[in-house]
């Protein structure tokens, strides 16, 4: 008999969904939440079977790869600002919602914070009004589309068609129709469109993509908001029209801009931030020889440098940190080991300057009040 032979396989807690599908969004607004690895010595781990020693590390790996969203202070800004305007959109069918529009670099975690932000929207409203509408018909009052490259106006309609499961042939129009049909029997009341800077006609003619959502605004009884990078930067806001007749852009004047920002340590609330956020992160993770003040002091300056502020980058490198510290039998993370650690290549080729800057005294993330020391153990 094989080592194999009689062992119950291990699934582990992979989430393999699309939130861009139905089944897949409603995985992701109503799965359970995980259950935090338990925190093991360096002697429980020693003591473990070879196969007991596999099934908690897989639990630790997909623990650290899904950390978050964290309530930080830019996370719940962005949250009370879509509530404004999405919350206060009761109007009658035939007068348009305003949109919003999250526009905001990349690597922030803004598709995360819209995404989180929808599924209590969802949770929220099916709470109120019951998982079925007075017809029958499942209620989804939140979807998700996330749209491609060169995305045209028959691309976009067949994305909300897809999402709901429905057939995706015909014209421009006649997915319209198919999609707004199952806007209508399924009381959706927000819809969320990500990158939408892949619009055909972004990077060269904003008023053609200024068109495309005000089509849609005009089309959908619902409230749209807009995910994207630079977006405003492309001019749609002003549909393209020079300063003075933006006065006049009607998708200007429907449309609120919102933005998430990395984090910045030359100010003293900044770095207070900085440090929450460390602490936070600290906290959750399962690392046998991990400590107070393992990200929030020694790493706090050398996490900012590599990560240059941006949520993405941070958790990234976290997790890849958090991973080799597992599989070499390190457990805790700290410079020699975090150096060994890829991350994206926006956020290195920005760190040699942070680096110095840092290096040289000129910038710390250090806060002068602090809370109670931390200290590592002796």
């Amino acid at each position: 008999m094989s080592p194999a032979e009689g062992l119950v396989p291990f699934e582990g807690d992979d989430r393999q969904y699309s939130p861009t599908r139905l089944p897949g969004w409603l995985q992701e607004v109503n799965g359970p939440d995980r259950v935090k690895p338990k925190q093991l010595t360096r002697a429980e781990l020693a003591g473990l079977s070879p196969r007991d020693l596999l099934v908690h590390n897989d639990g630790r790996e997909v623990w650290h790869a899904n950390i978050g969203p964290i309530d930080t202070p830019q996370l719940l800004a962005l949250h009370d600002g879509l509530a404004e305007i999405v919350e206060s959109n009761r109007h009658d069918g035939d007068k348009t919602k305003p949109a919003a529009l999250v526009d905001a670099y990349p690597g922030l975690g803004k598709s995360t914070a819209v995404r989180a932000y929808g599924c209590g929207l969802y949770r929220k409203q099916v709470a109120l009004r019951g998982e079925t509408t007075p017809s029958g018909d499942r209620r989804v009052p939140v979807i998700y589309i996330a749209l491609s490259g060169n995305t045209q106006i028959r691309g976009l309609n067949a994305s909300i068609c897809r999402f709901y499961g429905l057939p995706v042939t015909g014209d421009a129009d006649t997915l319209a129709e198919r999609a707004v049909d199952a806007v209508l029997s399924m009381k959706t009341t927000a819809i969320i469109v990500d990158d939408v800077h892949f619009l055909a006609g972004s990077r060269t003619n904003s008023s053609r993509m200024a068109n495309q959502l005000k089509y849609l605004s005009n089309v959908f009884p619902v409230t749209l908001i807009y995910v994207g990078v630079g977006v405003q930067h492309r001019g749609i806001l002003k549909e393209g029209l020079g300063h003075g007749d933006s006065l006049f852009a009607q998708f200007g004047r429907r449309t609120t801009p919102l933005t998430l920002r990395p984090f910045e340590v030359e100010s003293e609330q900044g770095r207070l931030r900085w440090r929450t956020l460390l602490k936070t992160i600290e906290q959750q993770l399962v690392l046998a020889e991990k400590f107070p003040g393992m990200l929030a002091e020694d790493l706090s300056d050398y996490l900012y440098a590599r990560s240059t502020g941006h949520f993405a980058s941070l958790m990234s490198l976290i997790n890849r940190g958090c991973l080799r510290a597992i599989r070499h039998g390190h457990e805790r993370l700290d410079e020699d080991l975090m150096n060994q650690v890829k991350n994206d290549a926006a956020a290195e080729e920005a760190r040699v300057e942070l680096e110095a800057a840092i290096k040289a005294g000129l910038l710390t993330t250090r806060p002068v009040t602090r809370s109670p020391s931390l200290k590592r153990p002796a």
